[in-house]
């Protein structure tokens, strides 16, 4: 018996990659702040970052994207990641960042695609609209981090002005951003980082307003025709 639901488990969990990208992301809020205040927290930053790539490339597998776009762009981001960690070089890590941003987005359009190619809604694809938001805020905040790194100033903030904003700090305005809260004590100061900004803005409310509101219509319209058969 313990077997069978094993099995079951494990077929459900194959079945539902999204859910499993958008509980790691999840995580990652919560255990953010602990690296950043961590004496190792850059190692660990750098490992949960690794496994979140391969998360998504398990996605994208999933999806009609192509693998190979996805692993040129995970492959060099973990390497530069590891050799920038150990040699201490900034600039690396922004070209790291950089790849690691345009893997997300890459993957968020291949999420994106994969929810919109047919009219049935399943499980995975409302995991999936959840795990879509948190890759668009975690390329985001790679974007705002190259910015910072290429264009000393960027962004500011409430607390300590004049010092560089840390990654859990971007992926706060990242998220205040494509959410439309407008809460965030982070604000860009730079011309490169205020046009990120908007495209971040615009990105989020383009997103909710066809992708989610096209599988909510969806699902609402299953939802009625299922009531609409069982009726007498």
């Amino acid at each position: 018996m313990a077997s069978w639901q094993s099995l079951r488990w494990l077929v459900t969990a194959k079945r539902n990659p999204s859910a499993w990208l958008l509980l790691t992301q999840l995580l990652g809020l919560l255990l953010y702040p602990a690296m950043e205040g961590a004496a190792a927290g850059r190692a660990l930053f750098g490992a949960f970052g690794i496994l979140v790539l391969v998360l998504a490339l398990w996605v994208v597998n999933r999806s009609a994207a192509s693998n190979w776009i996805a692993w040129c762009l995970a492959v060099p981001a973990v390497l530069l990641s590891i050799v920038a960690s150990v040699a201490q070089w900034p600039a690396v890590l922004a070209y790291a960042h950089l790849l690691e941003a345009a893997l997300y987005f890459y993957t968020a359009a291949a999420l994106i695609a994969y929810m919109l190619r047919d009219h049935r809604v399943t499980s995975d694809e409302l995991y999936a609209t959840g795990a879509t938001f948190t890759l668009l805020a975690w390329g985001f905040a790679f974007a705002f981090s190259v910015c910072q790194q290429w264009f000393p100033g960027s962004f500011t903030g409430m607390v300590e002005p004049a010092r560089p904003r840390t990654w859990f700090e971007l992926l706060f305005l990242s998220i205040s951003t494509l959410s439309s809260v407008g809460i965030g004590d982070i604000l860009p100061i730079g011309p490169p980082a205020r046009a990120l900004v908007m495209l971040a803005s615009f990105a989020g409310v383009m997103y909710i307003a066809l992708v989610v509101s096209r599988l909510i219509g969806l699902s609402t319209l299953a939802r009625a025709r299922s009531d609409a058969g069982r009726a007498p």
